[in-house]
Parts: C-alpha cells; structure tokens; sequence
C-alpha cells in the first residue's frame, strides 16, 4: 500500500511453551525475531524484548474476547465473506464494550 511504511523489524511473539530452537530457527528463516521467555530450568538463557512480550498478554485477552462469540470459532458460515463480515461486527461490538 501507497504511504505505509514497512516495519524495520518483525516480530513474533511466543509463548514459553514454544521456546525450543527449532522453532525459534523457523521463525528466523522467515527474517522475524522470535520474542519468548526462556523456560527457567534452561541453562544457557537468552535476551529478549520484556516490553514486548508483555504485550502478548494483551492478544491473548482479545482472542479471549472472540471466543465469546462461538459463531467465529464453530465457523458456521460457509462463505469466506460473511465469516470476514461478522468478525467485524464482533470487533464493532468489542470497542464499543471497550468505549462504554
């Protein structure tokens, strides 16, 4: 798109749970930067971003907010279009939630 600019550096945020190196590879094959919290009991442990990472609770609190509406996660429109049309709906719904 005209006028937007392209982030320097990706990012992908991870949970704990997938911390191992292949994965952490995977993702640097795609010139991403892996962002996950080394599991305590890992002896050579590494940096990463904190303020980012905490910003993965916040994702997670959103698709928590989606799962409220079962219709997206059953998926009961056959159409791509009215599946995309209520996820915005839903989205409607949530910052007017969030306004209120």
């Amino acid at each position: 798109m005209k006028g937007v600019k392209e982030p320097e550096n990706k990012y992908v945020i991870m949970n704990r749970a997938y911390e191992v190196v292949s994965i952490s590879n995977k993702v640097l094959e795609f010139e991403c930067i892996p962002v996950v919290l080394p599991k305590k009991n890992r002896r050579d442990k590494w940096d990463y971003d904190k303020k980012l990472y905490k910003k993965r609770n916040t994702v997670e609190r959103f698709f928590l907010r989606l799962k409220r509406f079962q219709r997206i996660f059953t998926r009961y429109d056959k159409l791509d279009l009215m599946f995309c049309i209520f996820i915005y709906f839903v989205l409607i719904i949530l910052i007017i939630d969030i306004l209120v």
